[in-house]
């Protein structure tokens, strides 16, 4: 998953950051399985659940309390970064695994590649196990996305204007600049062994897009 860093050298601390995710799927996959979240958002439950999302456009689909640090930030930290990921994996097994205890990581938001759907598993006050580095998880929002860094046809135009809205708000809502210093892929993380968001991922268009342009 994650190499060790000194500021937190068990295991379970190791995993309070990282996404270690693999298999192999297609995008026809992840759009056949809207219809169930649909029917899930449709729900009694899923709608009182709703209320809980700080994303008025996401759906609430909460991570295992396993998988993250309850916290009240940003005054016990300031939020001052996002944090871009791929998830190496399907959306529908990503937040599967976000909600499965064994798995010690999560993200905040998880972004569907086929039409630029959110889903929210962790609350922007707790911190997410996303970044592989604990300084960094308590200083941001981590947002994954849909598909794998070789596979460039999952970063669809949907995905993009979803993501950087997001990232627009969530920069508005706490004072961070739209800019590469403080908008960075999870390979930026000191520590970390990952390389998403990868090449393939336009960084010049997403951060256009988060400033409106």
């Amino acid at each position: 998953m994650h190499r060790p860093n000194s500021a937190e050298p068990s295991r379970r601390s190791l995993l309070r950051g990282g996404l270690g995710l693999g298999a192999a799927a297609t995008a026809g996959l992840a759009a056949d399985l809207w219809p169930a979240a649909s029917a899930r958002a449709a729900t009694p439950a899923a709608a009182r659940a709703a209320t809980a999302v700080d994303y008025p456009s996401a759906t609430w689909a909460p991570a295992s309390t396993a998988n993250y640090t309850a916290s009240n930030r940003p005054s016990s930290y300031p939020i001052q970064m996002v944090v871009i990921h791929v998830t190496q994996e399907t959306f529908a097994d990503t937040i599967s695994l976000f909600q499965d205890p064994a798995h010690a990581a999560a993200a905040h938001y998880v972004v569907r590649s086929a039409d630029g759907a959110i889903d929210q598993c962790v609350r922007e006050h707790d911190i997410a196990w996303h970044a592989g580095n604990w300084d960094y998880n308590t200083r941001s929002i981590g947002i994954e996305h849909e598909g794998w860094v070789d596979q460039p046809s999952y970063f669809t135009t949907a995905m993009y204007h979803s993501s950087a809205a997001l990232t627009a708000a969530i920069c508005d809502k706490y004072g961070i600049p739209k800019d590469r210093a403080h908008i960075i892929g999870h390979v930026q993380v000191p520590g970390t062994d990952h390389t998403d968001p990868g090449p393939n991922w336009d960084w010049v268009r997403y951060i256009r897009l988060v400033n409106g342009v």
